[in-house]
C-alpha cells in the first residue's frame, strides 16, 4: 500500500535538498523573525526594540565605526510577515540556481558582499537622501537577483496575471522603479535596493573575469588552519619498497590529466560549467605549474 510522507518529513526533505549556503540564510532569517514574532506575542516588545537598536542599520557613519556588525546583522532582521516573505522567495526562486552553477562559498560572497555593499552606499548617501534605521535582506537579495539575470538573462518570470517577462526585463525594472521612487518618504529602503543591485553587478562581474572567490576563501582557510596547526615536521617511516621519484611522476601524471579534462570542459561549455570543486582543483593545480 502506497504510503505518502507527512508534510513535516516532506518539507525538510525538499529543504535539505537545497544548496549549502542558501539553506543556512533561509533558515537564519526565519528563525529570527520567529523569535521576534514570540517576543512580541508575549509583551517583550522591549528585547524587541534592543534587538532592532543595536543590530539595525544605522545611517551614522560615527556609529557604524563603532559598531561595524550592524553592517551583516541587519540584513537577518525583518519588520513583518510580507517583508520576510517576499525577501526569501525572490531567494529561493533566484538564489538556487546561482548557488547551483558558481558554488556555495561564491554565492556567499555574492550575497553578504551586495548586502554589505549597499548598506555602505545608504551610509554614504545617508546625507542626500533621508535615511533612518534599515533592516531587512533585500539589498542582498536584489545583488543575488542581478547576478541572476545576468546568468540567466532570457529565463522567463512568471507572475500573477502577467504574461512571462525575461529575468533581464524583470530585474531592471524592479530597479528603475526604485529609482522612479528613491525620494518617496514610503519607508523603504531604496538606497540599499541600489547599492545591493550595484554591488550584485560588480561581484558577478569580478567573478566572471577570474576572481574566484571559492578559492580565495579555500586559501585564506588554509592559511589559518596553517597558523594553528602543528609548527614541527611530522616525521614518517619510509617504505623501502617505494620510490619517491616514481611517485612523484604518477602524481604529475594524475594531475595533468585533471587539468586536461577541466580544461576540455571549459572549452566546450565555458568556466561556469565547472563545479566549485573543480575550480578550487583547477585553482591548485595552476598555482602547482607555477
Amino acid at each position: 500500500m502506497y504510503q505518502q510522507d507527512s508534510f513535516a518529513s516532506s518539507f525538510r526533505r525538499s529543504f535539505n535538498m537545497l544548496p549549502g549556503a542558501l539553506r543556512w540564510i533561509l533558515a537564519i532569517n526565519v528563525i529570527v523573525f520567529v523569535i521576534q514574532a514570540l517576543l512580541d506575542l508575549f509583551g517583550l516588545n522591549v528585547v524587541n526594540r534592543f534587538i532592532i537598536e543595536w543590530f539595525a542599520l544605522s545611517s551614522s557613519s560615527g556609529e557604524m565605526l563603532t559598531q561595524p556588525w550592524r553592517l551583516v546583522t541587519y540584513m537577518f532582521l525583518h519588520g513583518s510577515g510580507f517583508h520576510i516573505l517576499f525577501n526569501m522567495l525572490w531567494l529561493w526562486w533566484m538564489g538556487r540556481p546561482v548557488e547551483d552553477s558558481l558554488g556555495s562559498r561564491n554565492f556567499a560572497v555574492l550575497f553578504l558582499g551586495s548586502g554589505i555593499g549597499g548598506a555602505l552606499i545608504q551610509i554614504l548617501l545617508s546625507g542626500v537622501i533621508a535615511t533612518g534605521p534599515t533592516i531587512g535582506a533585500s539589498g542582498a537579495v536584489f545583488g543575488i537577483m542581478v547576478c541572476f539575470a545576468i546568468m540567466y538573462p532570457t529565463q522567463p518570470i512568471l507572475l500573477l496575471l502577467l504574461p512571462p517577462i525575461e529575468a533581464r526585463y524583470f530585474v531592471a525594472g524592479l530597479i528603475f522603479l526604485d529609482v522612479l521612487f528613491l525620494n518617496a518618504g514610503d519607508n523603504i529602503a531604496r538606497l540599499v535596493h541600489l547599492g545591493g543591485a550595484f554591488w550584485g553587478w560588480i561581484l558577478i562581474k569580478a567573478y566572471y573575469r577570474g576572481y574566484n572567490y571559492d578559492a580565495w576563501i579555500g586559501s585564506a582557510k588554509q592559511s589559518i588552519t596553517g597558523v594553528f596547526s602543528s609548527s614541527g615536521p611530522t616525521k614518517r617511516t619510509k617504505n623501502k619498497n617505494m620510490y619517491s621519484v616514481s611517485d612523484a611522476n604518477i602524481i604529475e601524471e594524475i594531475d595533468q590529466n585533471e587539468m586536461d579534462r577541466i580544461l576540455d570542459k571549459i572549452a566546450k561549455s565555458g568556466y561556469s560549467s565547472l563545479t566549485a570543486d573543480e575550480k578550487r582543483l583547477l585553482f591548485e593545480l595552476s598555482n602547482k605549474k607555477n
